[in-house]
């Protein structure tokens, strides 16, 4: 009986341990990243800035929700062709793919939890990630312009 009382502190450690590596406890919270503001038009835009490679690979995984006029702007270090897909993303998303002017080049819409590529047409240094719909929605369309990008 004692030595099972020995081993109850133990047990007890690695299971704490546990729930603290656990996957599903890292993804209750996002991460916490830097907000720019961003204007389309007349349109105010609260982004999440993706801007490392570890950022920008996660993304907006996991994500429950957005708020209204929120989303994530994605920052390459250069203009590049950038693509995307949306594997362990739960929302419906639409990016918008913009050159270093602001231009936006092509939007398309995403559909959770697939691995369909989503390509800009040419290389650009950003991407801006919305609630799917949100451009069309707005009547924001390619060769408009974002303003505010970093």
């Amino acid at each position: 009986m004692r030595r099972l009382e020995f081993l109850r502190p133990i047990a007890l450690a690695a299971l704490a341990a546990l729930s603290i590596a656990s996957p599903s406890a890292a993804r209750a919270e996002p991460p916490v990243l830097p907000i720019t503001e961003l204007s389309a038009g007349i349109h105010v835009i609260r982004a999440e800035v993706a801007n490392t490679p570890d950022k920008r690979s996660t993304g907006l995984m996991f994500r429950q929700e957005l708020a209204p006029n929120h989303g994530m702007l994605f920052v390459f270090d250069e203009p590049d062709r950038q693509c995307f897909w949306m594997r362990n993303t739960l929302l419906p998303l639409s990016i918008a793919f913009i050159e270093d002017d602001g231009t936006i080049v092509n939007i398309e819409n995403m559909a959770p939890q697939t691995e369909d590529a989503h390509c800009s047409r040419k290389a650009v240094r950003y991407a801006l990630e919305m609630e799917q719909g949100w451009f069309a929605a707005r009547g924001i369309t390619h060769n408009q312009k974002v303003e505010g990008l970093p």
